[in-house]
């Protein structure tokens, strides 16, 4: 097993001498940074799994959140390119009801490296809060992030608070996260969805040429 494919395990196992050392591994190795956020995303996802099935406390959840920070302080320069100028500007946040940020600040962490201009507005974040954002930062696009089945309706209804202040032409509308399944995509009608963070900056760039996404 590589180092990078340990990863997920350490991070399971709550293991922060054995995490950090596999990323030192994988980036002398030459992996790529962003499949190294990747392998944290698919260990974290797994440690979200066992919180919701009672296996793990919030102590754990705690733990693993400060095991990836450590780790996308790490990987984080590894990401920065030459890039002239902002690519474009993005407000992005995890809404209202729903407080994982794991997916949403490996996101913006690729997202900053593809030159992109980032406000992050947190967790939990309520509708009126984007519609704010929006007046006052006049981003490009706006992201949602999620985790929970139950953030799916926050999300619509941030997208109706949207439409609803007469700001729905002025900004393309991503979401993200595991539970944004086509059916949801379909209910919510954002112009792109994913649930993986290099494709989410893929779609940004597609969605700042008007392409659709």
């Amino acid at each position: 097993m590589s180092s990078v494919e340990s990863l997920v395990e350490a991070i399971v196992d709550l293991d922060e001498q054995a995490a950090l050392g596999r990323v030192g591994e994988a980036l002398e190795a030459g992996v790529d940074p962003v499949e190294i956020l990747e392998r944290c995303r698919q260990g974290m996802s797994i440690v979200g799994e066992r919180f919701e099935k009672g296996e793990f406390f919030l102590s754990e959840m705690i733990m693993a959140a400060e095991i990836f920070t450590q780790i996308a302080d790490s990987v984080r320069p590894q990401l920065k390119r030459s890039v002239t100028g902002n690519v474009g500007k993005i407000v992005i946040g995890t809404v209202e009801g729903d407080v994982h940020d794991i997916g949403k600040n490996i996101a913006i962490a690729l997202l900053e490296a593809e030159g992109f201009e980032v406000v992050d507005l947190g967790v939990d974040v309520p509708p009126n809060k984007f519609v704010e954002a929006i007046k006052e930062h006049e981003p490009d696009i706006v992201g949602m992030s999620s985790l929970l089945t139950v953030a799916i309706e926050s999300t619509k209804q941030t997208v109706d608070a949207i439409t609803e202040a007469g700001l729905r032409d002025r900004v393309r509308i991503i979401v993200g996260g595991g539970r944004m399944d086509e059916h949801a995509r379909d209910y919510v009608k954002p112009d792109a969805a994913t649930d993986n963070a290099a494709t989410g900056v893929r779609l940004c760039k597609q969605l700042l040429r008007g392409a659709e996404a």
